[in-house]
């Protein structure tokens, strides 16, 4: 069957039902996203097709998510190249709304508030960035909401999944914190970072990166190598010699090297220096390599 594109809610309701009646489904998959699709968002839709009878992506370019008007305006509008690449991995249904649709009494006066998980790291960098993601994420979750009546799938597995990329582990962190908060029916699904042969994790901003900012860059990927070795190893992280290999790369202004909770994002800095490193963490960082601000992480276990 041939991918469908919708633009209106009312749409997409009645899509996603009549996809759900003709195949008889119980499960029901949602891939948000901003267009400019990669391979890691490709990853994300094969995980959804591959656990969910239909598959609804969205694609919005969220203007709450800016703070300046210059980087909406120029974030990539792939349309067509975004619908090959879904239907290619079997995507049913895409959602691609107008800002009208989406926000059509102008910006919203109410919204969602990351609170205190959402003010540290990229949220220190970009005010009100994740109450802007978190704000559209509840409308995109509100939107793919399953029929009503859907049956539960067999084995007592949620009938309604949303995927989302480790590369942004805080929004990942965030959109879980907001859905067990706020009660929303929906599992949310981690998808592993999808990298470049090189290391370097795949990202709609790369395209920005000139050929030598390109290679600079790969210099945070191993700097995160470098922690999940001695991790595996349970050698002190040593994160001040790891941000030191950063700093060497005179293209790379680091913003932050840290090593987290995975559900609090909280640094867990007994764990950086002299101890051996014990349990479960997550490494985060983030850069400007040239004019370009990238983000990575890797998750720590020993």
């Amino acid at each position: 069957m041939a991918i469908k594109l919708v633009t209106t809610v009312a749409e997409l309701r009645a899509e996603g039902a009549l996809l759900l009646g003709l195949k008889q489904g119980t499960s029901q998959g949602l891939v948000p996203t901003m267009g400019a699709l990669h391979e890691g968002h490709a990853a994300l839709a094969r995980a959804a097709v591959e656990q969910n009878d239909v598959v609804v992506a969205t694609i919005f370019v969220n203007p709450l998510q800016f703070g300046d008007a210059v980087d909406l305006d120029r974030y990539p509008r792939t349309l067509d190249a975004d619908l090959a690449l879904l239907e290619e991995q079997g995507v049913d249904l895409v959602f691609a709304p107008s800002v009208e649709e989406v926000y059509p009494g102008g910006q919203p006066l109410v919204r969602v508030t990351s609170g205190q998980l959402g003010e540290k790291w990229e949220g220190a960098s970009r005010p009100g960035h994740f109450d802007g993601a978190l704000t559209v994420v509840a409308k995109l979750l509100h939107y793919g909401l399953p029929a009503a009546g859907l049956p539960a799938a067999p084995g007592g597995l949620p009938a309604y999944r949303a995927y989302f990329g480790q590369k942004d582990a805080q929004q990942l962190a965030l959109v879980r914190r907001m859905v067990a908060d706020l009660n929303f029916p929906v599992d949310i699904v981690g998808v592993p970072t999808v990298r470049a042969a090189d290391g370097l994790a795949l990202s709609s901003r790369n395209r920005f990166l000139s050929d030598d900012e390109r290679e600079a860059a790969l210099v945070l990927s191993r700097a995160l190598r470098l922690l999940e070795q001695r991790a595996t190893a349970r050698e002190p992280l040593d994160v001040e010699s790891a941000s030191a290999l950063v700093e060497s790369q005179p293209l790379v202004a680091l913003d932050y090297f840290e090593v987290v909770d995975p559900e609090t994002l909280e640094p867990l800095a007994e764990n950086c220096r002299e101890t051996p490193f014990r349990g479960e963490a997550l490494a985060l960082i983030a850069a400007k390599v040239g004019p370009v601000r990238l983000i990575d992480n890797v998750p720590l276990s020993s």
